[in-house]
């Protein structure tokens, strides 16, 4: 059986899918968030982020966990940096958890999962609701970008077996 978590960076929310298969069928997979109160200082947040995920981690134990790689637009540089604080405490947690991590972009992300490389959150959420059989939408967004990057992971995961 192998397992692989996605996790999508997020300082109001941090979404996390897992996708669990064996023999070439995904057996089972699921999803969530970390929410943080927007009212705290953002010392606290990322220790939320940070001590939720790494408990999570330690009792998922996957076989590859796959984060979304950052990046910055260019009107929006004080959004980046914030993301790359909640990705260094997500790469930390994953340390603390023994875990190898693999840093996926976005692009490349859409581009697997919907065939298109600049799908908006709607399309990439149909079609991991479509791969996944699930019927119902895929709520948070952060949740079902998280599940994308867990497939990603796991089609790249096969690939090297």
């Amino acid at each position: 059986m192998v397992k692989v978590v996605g996790i999508d960076p997020g300082l109001a929310g941090t979404g996390i899918g897992v996708v669990e298969e064996n023999s070439s069928k995904i057996l089972g997979y699921s999803f969530g968030s970390i929410a943080t109160d927007a009212k705290d200082p953002i010392h606290s947040r990322l220790h939320t982020i940070y001590s939720k995920t790494l408990d999570f981690l330690c009792k998922q134990q996957p076989d590859l966990l796959v984060i979304e790689d950052i990046y910055s637009l260019e009107k929006y540089p004080g959004s980046g940096i914030m993301l790359g604080k909640v990705s260094g405490v997500l790469l930390v947690a994953a340390y603390q958890a023994g875990l190898d991590v693999e840093e996926i972009s976005v692009r490349e992300v859409k581009k697997i999962i919907s065939g298109n490389g600049s799908a908006n959150k709607y399309q990439v959420e149909r079609a991991v609701r479509n791969i996944l059989k699930h019927g119902e939408p895929i709520r948070p967004f952060h949740a079902s970008d998280a599940l994308g990057l867990a497939l990603t992971g796991y089609y790249r995961y096969k690939k090297r077996l």
